[in-house]
């Protein structure tokens, strides 16, 4: 049990950190838009990343190190594009929670001519699609994904011998928690952004988390 508690205490220290794939789930969870697909694909990902770590995709990683430059600049790009993105939601505006009270679910009812009508949540709603290939590649194009949780996790869960599979255990069940905690728990953020102006603003904290993301990442190739 103690190397469950090492995993768990492990994968929090690594997963609880202002990054872009947090932002993001943080973000679907405030809109209450796909949250449990977005939950579902990060602790997945994170659980098969673990996974290959432990079973020692970390040694390959090391003997080809440019699999993560590959991954460093795809990734800055992808974050440099989401980030110009975000600024122009933020610049453009239209985006609000439009609740008349506060409910369960987040969709207030109004009763309109002997008839209830339901206001949505936000101005506009994102298809699944678009969803799960951001989140996709703001996991699998993080080039510190592999640094920390394949090749710096895998190579603490060989310390534990035999019970490597119970660190790298406890190391998914801080996944699983984190992101549910995150996606779900972002909702009763909402009473804070039922106006068009915040939103605005927090898509320009997010435009400025992704591009400075996306600065960080190449600026140790580009300024050795």
């Amino acid at each position: 049990m103690l190397s469950v508690f090492a995993g768990l205490g492990l994968g929090l220290s690594l997963i609880v950190a202002i990054g872009a794939q947090n932002v993001f789930v943080l973000r679907q969870g405030i809109r209450r838009e796909h949250v449990l697909p977005v939950v579902v694909i990060c602790a997945l990902s994170d659980a098969l990343l673990i996974a290959a770590g432990v079973a020692g995709l970390g040694f390959v990683i090391s003997a080809a190190p440019w699999l993560v430059v590959v991954a460093r600049w795809a990734g800055a790009l992808f974050l440099l594009a989401y980030g110009v993105i975000a600024a122009r939601r933020a610049w453009r505006g239209g985006e609000e929670l439009r609740t008349d009270t506060d409910s369960a679910d987040g969709i207030s009812s109004t009763p309109t001519a002997g008839r209830t009508a339901t206001t949505t949540r936000t101005a506009t709603r994102t298809s699944l699609v678009p969803v799960i290939a951001t989140v996709l590649a703001l996991t699998w194009l993080n080039p510190h994904v592999y640094l920390d949780t394949v090749l710096m996790l895998g190579s603490i869960a060989a310390t534990h011998g035999e019970e490597r599979w119970l660190f790298a255990a406890g190391a998914m069940a801080a996944s699983v928690l984190w992101f549910t905690a995150l996606g779900f728990g972002a909702r009763y953020v909402g009473r804070w952004l039922r106006t068009e102006r915040s939103w605005r603003i927090l898509d320009a904290l997010i435009a400025v988390v992704m591009i400075t993301l996306a600065v960080s990442l190449v600026l140790p190739v580009i300024v050795p």
